[in-house]
């Protein structure tokens, strides 16, 4: 994990360091870890979302704490970027897995060993998802920027689907057994699950090491207006890249009008589909078994430039329909499979985003754009969350009014978006040719010594 001093001679080990294939030690390590946090923190998801339903029935509430684990990202999300073009992306990665576990192991140690009462348990729910929420924050742009670091550019598109394709299927284990292992075991065990997850990635990221990148010779723990300017400079990018923020505004407003579906998804199985947690979980499970489809078919399609953008300006079109259906639906099958779908799609739309991102982005700026994306796809999620609970208790949990009026919104907001010739530009941009392979001095490890 150490970098050469020399920054010369830093910049020149980048190209010649980098692993020549996708399959290296590096990449495999980081891949695993993120796989088994992502099976702790589904299950932790199921087991909250049940633990509040059974101990309070409000979906305010539900909304809240979703948004006390989302509002962090949204807020912290350009100096996490920044960050990460600063300091070494590994150990920025790994210290935010050790925060997070440190909350999740209070939380679970708290529930385990006291008799304190709900509200108390409640308070400290907050503290443990607004803490991983931070974490999250400095994790997810560091991560971003990490990858294309570790692998062959020409198999940039194949590592994005390979390392989303583990997070998704620990998702659909972590979802499809959560509600099963809440019943069995109960929540305070499957936090202590999440947090040892948690810690079991920070030790394999750990033995990561990343080749050296040109970074700005600037001062470390530089000054707060530093960073304002280096976090000026990615918004400046992103402004630029013509379309870009088109999509953007359109994927806020996707993120926006999802959000009450998820809020109230929990009441959707409880008071529609009469089933019990177990099936939450096997709908989340379906979403995140959507997405692995989706993100295998974005690795074997070859679209370009305009082909590509016809085919994701369709799926954007169709993406909220899902919604429209599910609304009316009263058959669990009916209803998983509806929810497979709706992953399916959103899995092919985000590889296509990120790869195309990743690969024009400079290697200098790209944890800064990446952190700003999360920020501006992701500023309306924590209002979402709050508002969806609100609204779902104001209309006495009408699922079907509020599916309904999401759908209707976010495909109007589509439409809006994908008319632009500047968002279609966007999505047809041509990716530049592969570069030649120069033979990796060290291809299991590639990384600095």
């Amino acid at each position: 994990m150490s970098e050469p001093a020399n920054p010369a001679s830093a910049a020149a080990g980048a190209t010649r360091k980098l692993p020549g294939r996708l399959a290296n030690r590096n990449f495999l390590l980081l891949w695993q870890g993120q796989a088994v946090s992502q099976l702790g923190n589904q299950a932790f998801a199921v087991a909250m979302a049940f633990w509040i339903v059974e101990k309070t029935g409000s979906a305010s509430l539900m909304g809240f704490v979703l948004m006390s684990s989302n509002l962090p990202g949204v807020l912290l999300g350009p100096l996490g970027g920044a960050v990460a073009d600063r300091f070494p992306r590994i150990r920025i990665i790994i210290l935010a897995d050790l925060v997070a576990s440190l909350g999740l192991l209070g939380l679970s140690f708290a529930m385990l060993g006291t008799g304190w009462g709900t509200r108390t348990i409640i308070g400290l729910l907050f503290a443990a998802s607004f803490t991983e929420g931070v974490a999250r924050a400095f994790f997810l742009p560091a991560l971003a920027a990490a990858i294309p670091d570790l692998v062959p550019a020409e198999r940039l598109a194949a590592a994005n689907s390979m390392n989303q394709f583990s997070l998704q299927a620990s998702l659909l284990l972590g979802q499809g057994i959560g509600g099963v292992l809440y019943r069995l075991l109960g929540a305070p065990v499957l936090f202590l699950a999440d947090g040892l997850s948690f810690l079991f990635s920070a030790v394999s990221e750990g033995f990561v090491q990343l080749p050296p990148t040109p970074r700005k010779k600037t001062a470390i723990g530089g000054t707060v207006r530093q960073f304002a300017t280096e976090i000026r400079e990615g918004f400046e990018y992103m402004r630029g890249k013509r379309g870009l923020l088109g999509f953007v505004l359109s994927a806020a407003c996707f993120n926006l009008f999802v959000m009450p579906v998820f809020v109230l998804l929990p009441f959707f199985v409880r008071n529609y589909l009469r089933v019990g947690a177990d099936w939450y979980g096997f709908l989340l499970a379906a979403i995140s078994a959507g997405v692995i489809v989706g993100f295998l078919l974005a690795g074997l399609l070859r679209l370009e430039g305009r082909g590509r953008s016809r085919f994701v300006v369709g799926l954007m079109l169709f993406a909220p329909v899902p919604f429209l259906v599910t609304a009316f639906v009263r058959a669990t099958l009916l209803a998983l499979a509806i929810s497979f779908v709706l992953g399916m799609v959103v899995g092919l739309i985000n590889v296509y985003v990120m790869t195309t991102l990743q690969a024009t982005t400079p290697s200098e700026l790209r944890g800064r754009v990446m952190g700003l994306l999360n920020t501006l796809t992701g500023g309306l999620v924590p209002i979402g969350m709050a508002v969806g609970g609100v609204v779902g208790d104001l209309t006495g949990k009408n699922v079907p009014l509020v599916y309904t009026s999401c759908g209707l919104i976010i495909l109007l907001s589509t439409l809006l978006a994908v008319g632009r010739r500047s968002t279609r530009d966007f999505l047809a941009y041509e990716l530049p040719p592969p570069a030649e392979e120069t033979p990796a001095a060290g291809d299991e490890g590639g990384g600095a010594s």
